[in-house]
């Protein structure tokens, strides 16, 4: 099995997991997530989303997240875009990277953002044009990619439809979402490999849920079909608010695990994000749902408990 040697995780956590939350988290709470992150070696960061607080009250406190975060060399901090007033509030609060998104069904993305694929690649275009000329990092994420909620099975060619939309819209690097957890391995290589005859492996991400179970092996199946860039969120925090019943997206210390077995470098310091998942999930008040990191934490605590 030829597999690549090392994989860039982006952590998600703070912004993708957080926004789903019903209880107000504090922006103390937000940034000392992000400053584990970071001491865990995270080095590409997804920290918050400059939206509406009508309908993402959440995250409200952008502007002062980004302010008090730590900025250490060598990382990438992301936030979400969905328009030109919020690329305005990112580049004045010094993102390096911002963030756009667009459905692979028609449904949903009638149900998410209430316009057409076509019209919300328009509404996006001022975006990535502006991100392109203040020299910013430009993201993108293929939603519902192998399966909706609402039209239920997604054709592998509209996914490769929305990818080439993006990649012409100049996006560095494009996401290819299970936003509702629904693929299976088999599935993820065929989408993958459709998709990069279109556009370079190397600015292709796997973004993948756990709702069914199938995330870890989906990461996988990415591997083998020559991916190396990953979504990931600490104790697998997250869902969709247009998705019901979607649960978290894959869990960063499943995903390290996995990756660290497999002899593959992340940079990243398992131990400490063990440590960042349970801390975070006793600030939500709840289990991580984060196998390995539950196990881990366990193992630990039974072997301090017998020395």
């Amino acid at each position: 099995m030829n597999l690549p040697s090392r994989v860039l995780i982006t952590e998600v956590g703070p912004r993708d997991g957080l926004q789903n939350e019903k209880q107000p988290v504090s922006t103390d709470v937000k940034v000392e997530l992000c400053e584990r992150l970071l001491g865990a070696g995270v080095r590409q960061l997804e920290a918050t989303s400059f939206v509406s607080p009508k309908w993402v009250p959440q995250m409200a406190d952008a502007a002062e997240v980004m302010a008090r975060l730590p900025r250490p060399a060598g990382v990438t901090v992301s936030v979400l875009t969905p328009n030109m007033k919020g690329f305005e509030a990112a580049l004045a609060a010094g993102a390096d990277e911002v963030v756009i998104f667009a459905a692979a069904s028609e449904a949903f993305s009638m149900r998410n953002i209430n316009c057409s694929i076509a019209e919300s690649i328009e509404r996006f275009r001022p975006v990535a044009q502006a991100a392109k000329s203040h020299r910013l990092r430009l993201r993108a994420a293929v939603s519902v990619a192998f399966g909706c909620p609402y039209q239920g099975e997604v054709p592998v060619a509209a996914v490769v439809d929305v990818a080439m939309r993006l990649r012409d819209l100049g996006c560095d690097e494009i996401g290819i979402a299970d936003t509702i957890g629904v693929g299976t391995a088999a599935q993820v290589g065929r989408v993958f490999d459709a998709v990069a005859r279109e556009v370079p492996l190397d600015r292709l991400s796997g973004h993948f849920h756990d709702t069914y179970g199938q995330a870890v092996a989906n990461v996988v199946a990415s591997l083998q079909s020559g991916v190396f860039r990953f979504d990931s969120s600490i104790a697998g925090l997250g869902g969709c608010p247009y998705a019901k019943g979607a649960t978290g997206n894959v869990a960063t210390e499943d995903v390290v695990y996995l990756l660290h077995g497999l002899g593959i470098e992340t940079g990243l310091d398992l131990d400490r994000l063990v440590d960042t998942g349970q801390w975070i999930s006793a600030q939500l008040g709840r289990r991580s749902v984060s196998r390995a990191g539950n196990a881990l934490a366990a193992r630990r605590q039974r072997e301090a408990e017998t020395t």
